[in-house]
């Protein structure tokens, strides 16, 4: 198995709806926001090379929105969704699955792309999996998250033929393959799922929006983006409980800065114990 980190850009989101009930005085010492309230953060996806298979994991915003709706964001940075696999030797014909964490627009827009004016999947050989709850979810969304959910980032995969549903079981975690276990939470959003990959004797877990970047590690760092902000102030405990038992691997969606860190418990609460990049494990 090979893993890859694939940088699809930046964009900017306010600083006090990701760090929701923290101070400013204490979340812009951590990504400082500029004049109009706005911190830069990354959208980082994570390729899987597991013999045959070639699983991409989010696909960032993408480009084929409006211009005024990206005048609320301000995607900016090097990254690109397609030329960063291109750098792994990769071209979207190549990937044969797309696990879309959820269906927000900085996660799965970049799933769908306008090609000679029609909307068609980026990534024509694949198979895009979320599960039935949340696709339910997204195609009939409440009045908060509306602006998330675009009708244009997803419904094209069903059109298409290239959706299908990973089962949620009881115990909250289900199986896609031998080697990635899929984690279900419920507090960002409904049925939102974290891959839990095996790799080289550790887990590494793709952490979605359940802790979006290392300075959400601290229990009260939760977005305001969150329908269900107590449920993920559970699951966020249990999960780092876990996460130091088991010495996970974080791997971090929006963080600007910080690809993985391992988490320990001290007297302060959960802390980095190291932060290093995908590359070195």
């Amino acid at each position: 198995m090979q893993l890859y980190s694939i940088d699809a850009g930046r964009f900017k989101l306010d600083g006090g709806a990701m760090f929701g009930v923290v101070p400013k005085s204490m979340w812009n010492k951590l990504n400082p926001a500029d004049e109009n309230n706005l911190c830069s953060w990354a959208l980082r996806c994570l390729l899987v090379i597991d013999g045959n298979r070639k699983i991409l994991i989010d696909t960032g915003a993408g480009t084929k929105q409006s211009e005024k709706f990206f005048s609320h964001y301000q995607p900016h940075g090097e990254g690109n969704l397609i030329s960063s696999l291109n750098n792994v030797g990769l071209t979207p014909d190549d990937v044969t699955d797309v696990i879309l964490t959820h269906l927000h627009f900085d996660h799965c827009g970049g799933a769908v792309s306008l090609m000679d004016g029609q909307l068609l999947p980026t990534f024509p050989n694949a198979t895009y999996w979320t599960n039935e709850k949340h696709w339910e979810w997204a195609v009939q969304p409440n009045p908060r998250e509306k602006a998330s959910f675009l009708k244009e980032n997803i419904l094209p995969l069903k059109d298409h033929g290239k959706l299908q549903f990973i089962p949620e079981n009881e115990t909250g975690v289900s199986q896609f393959n031998n080697d990635l276990d899929i984690l279900f939470t419920q507090g960002h959003t409904r049925s939102m799922m974290l891959p839990m990959i095996r790799y080289k004797e550790r887990t590494i877990v793709y952490m979605a929006d359940l802790i979006p970047s290392s300075f959400h590690i601290s229990l009260p760092f939760i977005m305001s983006y969150d329908l269900f902000p107590y449920t993920t102030l559970k699951e966020k405990e249990k999960f780092l409980n876990d996460a130091v038992a088991h010495n996970y691997v974080l791997f971090f969606e929006h963080d600007p800065s910080t690809e993985c860190a391992t988490v320990e418990l001290t007297e302060k609460g959960f802390k980095i114990k190291e932060a290093f990049e995908l590359s070195t494990l």
